[in-house]
C-alpha cells in the first residue's frame, strides 16, 4: 500500500492534533474525509484539504474513499465506532479510553478479533513519548535490575478546571479519566497485571467535582501478580501547569521520567532567581508522541507489522479502573479480576 488513506471522527482538541499529523506530517499517509458535529471545526477540516465532510459516522464509513479510521470521538462511542469500522473493512485507530464500561470493551475486543485481517491500534500515546520508550529499553536491558515499584503522578493545570467540572460528570470518575495511562504504563514496566487495589479521594478547593459524585485528587496503591508494587496520584488543580511524572524503582536502581515538567531546556534568570518554566497541556507535553503513535500505526497497516499496543492493554487497563474506582467509592481494597 503506496498511500494509507484515513478518515477521522472527532475534531476536538485532540482530534485536530491527529488530524494535522495525518494531514501534513506523516509520509505515506492521507487524511480523505472528517467527521464532526461541531461547525467551528469544519474550516479547520478544509484547511487541512478534506473536502468529503460528515456529520454522520456511519455515512462517512459507507461512502468514504478510505482504507483507515481514526477514532477520536466521545469516549462513549469509542466501541461503537470501532466495532463499526472493522465490519466495514477499515483499519482502525482508537483514542484512550478504549471505552466507557467493560462491557463495551468486551464488544470491540470481540470486533477485534472477528477481524485478524485488519489492523487496530489503541492510543496508549506515552509508549511512544522518547523518554517514556528509552526507560523501557533501559527496564528491558536490567540496568535497574528487577523492577518492584512505579509512582506515577498525573496532575491537569488549574487553568482548564472549568473543563474539568463540566466534564466530570460523564468522565467515569477520576481514576479513569485522568489515571488509564498511568494503569497502561504501571503494566508495561512491571510486566505483569495488578491483582488488588486500594484507593481515596479529596476535594479541598472546588466542592463542585464532590456534588458531581467525583473528586479533584486521587491516590490509588495497587500490588501486582509478580508481587511489585505500584501508586497512582491524579489531581485537576495544579496550579503550575501540566505534570506527568513516573518513577521506576528497581532492585539495582531508579529512573524518573518527567521530575519537573519543563517547558523545554531555556532558564530564566531573573532578579526573582533562576526558573524552568513548566509546560502547560498535554498536547503540548505529548506532542512528539501523537505524532510517533499515527506514525507506528500507518507503518503497521502498510507492512502488516502487528502494534505493540492492542485491544487488550485496552481492555485489561479498563478493568483495572473500574476496580479502582471501586476501591475509591468503598473505601475498601478490591480485588481485581481481569477478563
Amino acid at each position: 500500500m503506496d498511500t494509507l488513506r484515513i478518515g477521522i471522527v472527532g475534531l476536538g482538541r485532540l482530534g485536530r492534533v491527529h488530524a494535522e499529523n495525518i494531514a501534513c506530517k506523516i509520509p505515506g499517509a492521507r487524511l480523505t474525509a472528517a467527521c464532526t458535529t461541531r461547525p467551528e471545526t469544519v474550516e479547520f477540516a478544509r484547511q487541512l484539504g478534506v473536502t468529503a465532510l460528515y456529520t454522520d459516522f456511519d455515512q462517512m464509513l459507507s461512502e468514504a474513499e478510505m482504507d483507515a479510521v481514526a477514532v477520536i470521538s466521545t469516549s462513549s462511542e469509542h466501541c461503537r465506532q470501532i466495532a463499526a469500522a472493522l465490519d466495514a473493512g477499515k483499519h482502525v485507530f482508537s483514542e484512550k479510553p478504549l471505552g466507557v464500561d467493560l462491557e463495551q470493551c468486551l464488544q470491540a475486543q470481540a470486533a477485534v478479533e472477528r477481524h485478524p485481517e485488519l489492523t487496530f491500534m489503541l492510543g496508549f500515546m506515552r509508549r511512544y513519548d522518547p523518554s517514556y520508550a528509552y526507560a523501557k529499553q533501559q527496564v528491558d536491558a536490567g540496568v535497574i535490575g528487577t523492577p518492584y515499584l512505579v509512582k506515577a503522578t498525573g496532575l491537569d493545570p488549574e487553568a482548564v478546571v472549568e473543563d474539568a467540572i463540566r466534564f466530570c460528570k460523564n468522565s467515569g470518575g477520576i481514576f479513569l479519566d485522568a489515571g488509564i495511562h498511568d494503569i497502561d504504563l504501571m503494566r508495561w514496566f512491571l510486566g505483569s497485571e495488578a491483582e488488588e487495589v486500594y484507593a481515596l479521594g479529596a476535594t479541598f478547593k472546588h466542592p463542585e467535582f464532590r456534588q458531581a459524585g467525583d473528586d479533584e485528587t486521587g491516590l490509588a496503591v495497587f500490588r501486582f501478580a509478580n508481587g511489585a508494587m505500584g501508586t497512582i496520584h491524579v489531581g485537576r488543580t495544579c496550579p503550575y501547569g501540566y505534570h506527568v511524572e513516573t518513577e521506576i524503582v528497581g532492585t539495582e536502581g531508579t529512573l524518573r521520567i518527567s521530575a519537573v515538567p519543563e517547558k523545554n531546556l531555556a532558564r530564566v534568570y531573573s532578579p526573582g532567581g533562576v526558573r524552568a518554566e513548566c509546560v502547560a497541556s498535554f498536547p503540548e507535553r505529548f506532542r512528539e508522541a501523537y505524532l510517533l503513535e499515527m506514525q507506528e500505526f500507518v507503518d503497521c497497516v502498510r507492512t502488516g507489522r502487528r502494534p505493540g499496543t492492542t485491544v487488550y492493554d485496552g481492555v485489561r487497563s479498563t478493568a483495572v479502573g473500574y476496580a479502582t474506582t471501586e476501591a475509591w467509592r468503598t473505601g475498601r481494597p478490591v480485588k481485581i479480576h481481569l477478563p
